[in-house]
């Protein structure tokens, strides 16, 4: 007679309650200790289908969502995800692959994730792209560790990463984590590098440049080129951060622009999760210079079979567990192959277009504190307003009443009282037309009855929390 393993059901949840047991024939005992089988049930609530339903329908009401509505913060954190990304990501041969399985079963998976570097580098105008990053912070980590490892191969080690004053804040965190002292290059007038101060700060320990384009004011760097050769002439070398790629893809490639490296924020550019804090994803792509000190393992294509390759000697090494986050690339190359070169282009003109006709809506009722025309984003300031008592944070407490989530505030640093508005390319005319139509309402508020807005939200599920104490004192537990 084989084996008997006993199996422990428990149903109901009571203290006390006997445990039907079942025998299942052919099965070891030794799977499952008999030190670790269950003795009594497990004291679980006793929670009718109906009720678990109906607590998380209430929950999504309460919580505010991309399907619920517009997010005016834009790509950063809650681009539109396109229901055909989740479609394939749940396909048996994307979601049940497993990392650990050999390259042989997962022939597939390894030609997806080839096709999508592919891809990712030639929309880039790069050489090489690493799938690896599980995050765009982390491919800026990865680009900087990619530059220390150029400039090691030479010989020296830089000391200093020059980053725009309106850079994004973990810019010059990947610079100090990297090793490097970040210095700060001022804007100038128009929003954009200021050349002088940049000549100002180029010198031989000059490792690169981390250079947003558009930037985070959403201002086309149209020096770019020239800030390229003036980098290079010194001989540091030039990373994009990719934050804003959205803005430019099918219209200018960062390697045409002189760019070394560049990281790709899956989420923002094409459409994969990141509200709720991911899972992110953050390809580096490279050009010739940075190629052979990629992250392995690296997928090539030997004939007709794909293969991760670890043997490259001048590897940064590994950044992360297994190779990123597949989900995330499924969604990436779905996106990519749905829309083709001809849509791709068409959203980043869709993106631009939005923006700058929200804009028009609303730059009479705030300040505009950089005239040049911004692309996919723009930053306003609410300075006019807080002449009147109402600070920039009362206006995003207070936009919650009218039904839309408030827009990125005091961001990018160098803007007083900054409102950063990005629509993205997926709203209609209406809903901006709309959400303009609050924002101005709000306006006027300030004028006639300030005290509305200042004491904002009030019909928020919860009214207005002490963010400071709330900061200190964090509490994750959700009571009814």
């Amino acid at each position: 007679m084989p084996e008997k393993l006993i199996f422990e059901l428990s149903h109901k949840g009571r203290k006390g309650y006997t445990l039907p047991r079942i025998d299942v024939p052919g099965l070891s005992e030794k799977l499952i200790p008999e030190k670790l089988m269950r003795k009594e049930a497990a004291e679980l609530p006793e929670v009718s289908e109906n009720e678990v339903v109906r607590h998380f329908v209430r929950l999504s009401n309460m919580n505010y969502h991309i399907d619920k509505g517009f997010y005016p913060l834009g790509s950063c954190t809650m681009k539109y995800n396109p229901k055909v990304n989740e479609k394939t990501s749940a396909m048996a041969g994307n979601a049940d692959v497993h990392p650990l399985a050999p390259q042989e079963a997962v022939q597939g998976a390894l030609e997806l994730m080839y096709n999508l570097a592919e891809l990712l580098r030639e929309i880039s105008g790069m050489t090489a792209v690493s799938l690896q990053p599980a995050a765009g912070a982390q491919g800026e980590l990865t680009g900087i560790m990619l530059i220390r490892k150029y400039h090691e191969s030479k010989g020296k080690v830089r000391s200093k990463i020059l980053v725009p004053d309106s850079a994004h804040g973990t810019n010059p965190a990947s610079v100090a984590i990297s090793g490097y002292k970040a210095v700060s290059i001022k804007s100038n007038e128009n929003g954009t590098v200021d050349l002088d101060d940049l000549k100002q700060h180029l010198d031989d320990e000059v490792a690169g440049m981390m250079l947003t384009n558009p930037n985070t004011l959403g201002i086309f760097e149209t020096d770019i080129v020239k800030i390229s050769r003036m980098v290079h002439d010194v001989g540091g070398l030039l990373y994009m951060d990719g934050a804003n790629l959205n803005a430019i893809v099918g219209l200018v490639r960062p390697g045409d622009m002189g760019f070394d490296v560049v990281h790709i924020n899956l989420h923002k550019t094409f459409s994969t999760p990141h509200g709720g804090g991911g899972p992110g994803s953050g390809p580096v792509a490279v050009n010739d210079k940075l190629k052979e000190f990629l992250p392995v393992p690296v997928i090539e294509k030997l004939n007709d079979r794909f293969v991760l390759n670890y043997n490259k000697p001048g590897t940064i090494g590994k950044i992360h567990s297994f190779f990123g986050n597949f989900g995330m690339h499924v969604r990436a190359y779905t996106y990519i192959l749905s829309h083709g070169p001809d849509g791709l282009r068409g959203n980043s003109v869709n993106a631009v277009i939005n923006a700058n006709y929200l804009l028009s809506k609303l730059r009479n009722a705030f300040v505009l504190p950089y005239k040049a025309r911004p692309m996919h984003e723009f930053v306003l300031s609410a300075d006019r307003q807080k002449e009147r008592g109402v600070k920039t944070l009362d206006i995003a407490k207070r936009i919650l009443d009218y039904g839309y989530h408030a827009p990125t505030i005091y961001f990018p640093l160098i803007v007083h009282e900054a409102l950063m508005i990005e629509p993205t390319e997926t709203e209609t005319k209406e809903t901006l037309d709309a959400f303009a139509d609050a924002l101005l309402k709000i306006d006027e508020e300030t004028k006639s009855n300030p005290e509305v807005v200042t004491s904002a939200p009030a019909t928020a599920p919860v009214r207005r929390l002490d963010d400071a104490y709330a900061a200190r004192k964090v509490n994750i537990c959700f009571k009814e």
